[in-house]
């Protein structure tokens, strides 16, 4: 079987979004997918230059799958240097910056680069692995012990990025593999929009079932929306070796912002002055985006741990407030509902006697809600069996007064000859 890739990309706006800040690329060995963020200002041109600047490394012969981890990497350095360039020259575009993960095909082997939370999966044999791992900061708690899997999936900080590429580092730390393939493999690539609102097993069921790699990346993009895709989301599908391939050779694909002219005001870096420059110097700091949230300090991360755990106390200190008065409530309608009980009269049997009752009939458990009142001299067996049954089921009374009232009546009704 001749080797071949068939691929197919992507990549929709989103339910939310005014402007598609992804981009992806689908082509004959290599496959990008790449996710901006900075805004309706830049996003979009993080991630076109990034992919365009990446695309570059398509359809060259690699001696080796190391080759290819090397040419991955360097296009991934020299497209952060470009957006660092870009910044300079505009600075209405200073915090842009985008996620990465791509992969090259060599052979049996795929050389992969990756930074930020945008994914590659591989399902082999009916079984799904994530291949990378994000670089989010609720990743490193999960990483460190200080919160699950599931709680990392609703975290309020699940957008904060530690590594990107753009303008906050000059030397991003990029991570680089190299990895087997073999036919029949089904390889995707994906930005959050995706894996961030459908589940990992949902995705295994879609990539499981049949259909050609546009099919497939259709059904993916229709399925995020159908839970809401706030994101943006793009998805790439890469088929290794497949049976029913066309004879035709493929087309490079790409979408989402790399598909279209980048635009942004090319006057705006002219009018920047070297004094506004040496009284302002562009920032290279972290900012707040959109959705995303990009630093790789260690105090930043301090910082954010120590907020998470100020977060938490919060939330235990919310749950033992919420629990207390619930309790205090539960108490003070037992109090009141007993005091109530204690309103209320009834005639029954104590014994072998007929009593007067304070409260009701009903129990909470063991605990009865009424008590003997006062006794009386009536024998139970000296009423006729019509006053007996009454006394014996209890005979309600309006009132204490009403409860001696009853007691009168009964003694009124006695058996002849009896009480003598």
């Amino acid at each position: 079987m001749a080797k071949r890739t068939l691929g197919a990309a992507v990549s929709h706006v989103g339910k939310v979004r005014s402007n598609n800040q992804d981009s992806g690329f689908a082509g004959a060995q290599l496959f990008v997918v790449a996710d901006g963020m900075g805004g309706h200002a830049g996003g979009d041109v993080a991630s076109a230059i990034a992919v365009n600047r990446i695309a570059e490394t398509d359809n060259q012969y690699y001696a080796s799958p190391q080759d290819a981890e090397f040419a991955l990497q360097s296009a991934l350095v020299a497209a952060n240097q470009l957006l660092a360039e870009t910044v300079f020259e505009h600075p209405e575009l200073t915090g842009m910056g985008t996620t990465v993960s791509a992969l090259i095909r060599v052979g049996d082997s795929m050389a992969i680069a990756h930074i930020g939370d945008s994914r590659i999966y591989l399902l082999r044999e009916g079984e799904l692995s994530q291949v990378t791992a994000d670089h989010t900061f609720v990743q490193r708690l999960v990483d460190s012990g200080r919160i699950t899997p599931e709680e990392a999936a609703v975290h309020p900080r699940r957008s904060v990025l530690m590594r990107v590429l753009g303008d906050i580092d000059a030397a991003p730390e990029i991570d680089t593999s190299i990895l087997g393939t073999a036919p029949g493999d089904r390889w995707m690539l994906c930005s959050d929009g995706l894996s961030s609102y459908v589940t990992e097993e949902r995705i295994h069921q879609i990539m499981s079932e049949g259909g050609s790699p546009s099919e497939v990346a259709d059904r993916l993009v229709k399925e995020a929306l159908d839970h809401g895709a706030p994101d943006n989301v793009t998805v790439i599908i890469a088929d290794i070796d497949p049976a029913d391939a066309p004879a035709e050779p493929d087309v490079a694909v790409t979408v989402g912002a790399a598909a279209s002219p980048l635009e942004f005001d090319p006057e705006a870096g002219r009018r920047l002055r070297l004094p506004s420059l040496l009284l302002h110097p562009i920032k290279t700091t972290s900012v707040a985006r959109e959705t995303h949230l990009e630093a790789d300090a260690d105090d930043y991360l301090d910082t954010l741990i120590a907020e998470d755990r100020k977060r938490a106390s919060r939330r235990r200190l919310t749950w033992l407030i919420s629990i207390s008065l619930v309790i205090l409530a539960v108490v003070i309608a037992a109090i009141l509902g007993y005091q109530w009980t204690q309103t209320r009269y009834y005639v029954g049997v104590n014994d072998d006697r007929v009593a007067i009752y304070q409260g009701v009939q009903q129990t909470i458990g063991p605990i009865p809600l009424s008590s003997v009142f006062q006794n009386t001299d009536v024998l139970v067996e000296d009423l006729p069996s019509f006053y007996k049954s009454r006394v014996e089921r209890t005979i309600n009374a309006e009132s204490v007064t009403d409860a001696f009232a009853i007691v009168t009546n009964l003694e009124r009704n006695l058996l002849p000859g009896s009480g003598e």
